[in-house]
């Protein structure tokens, strides 16, 4: 009666524990690596090589960054017949969301291998019932596949790695749907960011939208450190 043995420790807390020092030696690990490779500079711009997995995994576990997919998710609004086109899916967190959600099709590109695999890896039942098609390319050569139309095209945290912006949100303006939706989210990860820096780049991102033919641009919030701005707005129709 009062031997411990392991079998006795109920399942979910070994699991807790499991998980809990998984992530405190991936984290150190993270730390290491950082300290140790110079090529680890500008990994979450572009994962690559075994800096880049562990920094893709650092990503997909931070709690602010499964937050935040959730949250531009839930703004999109996703109905059962939607196609929706993710720029830069990284490891794959909004993806997952939206097949929770019900969207109909989920595509998405991104120009890191480490992404497009980890990606995959975590939706990989998804792929396989045919909701979800990932491809590697980068945002300024698109594949035909990616032609659209869609229901809504979003982007989280990747909009400033983009070669001319501007012409970017046109072109993917093509490819939606009249009437279709676009979501631009961002939250500085720069040193010493403020909500004045969110606010001032939900401003620019507006401008951007704007310039791009969209209409009807509004911003949401969410409240971490720093803040999150998703900025919204429609393709009021044919590209002209």
């Amino acid at each position: 009666m009062g031997t411990h043995r392991e079998g006795s420790i109920p399942r979910a807390m070994r699991a807790a524990v499991t998980a809990a020092v998984e992530f405190g030696i991936a984290r150190a690990g993270a730390v290491a690596v950082r300290a140790l490779d110079h090529d680890v500079i500008g990994q979450d711009h572009h994962p690559r090589g075994t800096a880049g997995r562990v920094a893709a995994w650092e990503m997909a576990h931070r709690p602010s960054n499964r937050q935040r997919s959730a949250w531009v998710v839930a703004l999109l609004d996703v109905r059962p017949a939607d196609q929706v086109l993710e720029a830069g899916f990284g490891p794959g967190l909004a993806v997952a969301d939206l097949v929770r959600a019900g969207a109909g099709h989920v595509y998405g590109f991104d120009h890191s291998e480490v992404m497009l695999r980890q990606a995959s890896r975590r939706n990989a039942a998804a792929i396989r019932d045919g909701r979800v098609t990932l491809m590697l390319a980068p945002v300024d050569q698109l594949p035909p596949a990616l032609d659209g139309p869609f229901d809504a095209i979003f982007a989280i945290n990747s909009l400033g790695l983009w070669p001319a912006p501007a012409q970017r949100l046109a072109e993917l303006r093509r490819r939606l749907a009249p009437g279709g939706r676009i979501a631009i989210a961002f939250q500085p990860r720069c040193a010493g960011a403020t909500a004045d820096t969110t606010r001032s780049t939900a401003r620019e991102i507006e401008d951007l939208l704007r310039s791009a033919g969209y209409a009807k641009p509004r911003v949401e919030t969410l409240n971490l450190d720093p803040p999150v701005a998703c900025v919204l707005a429609a393709n009021p129709g044919p590209f002209a």
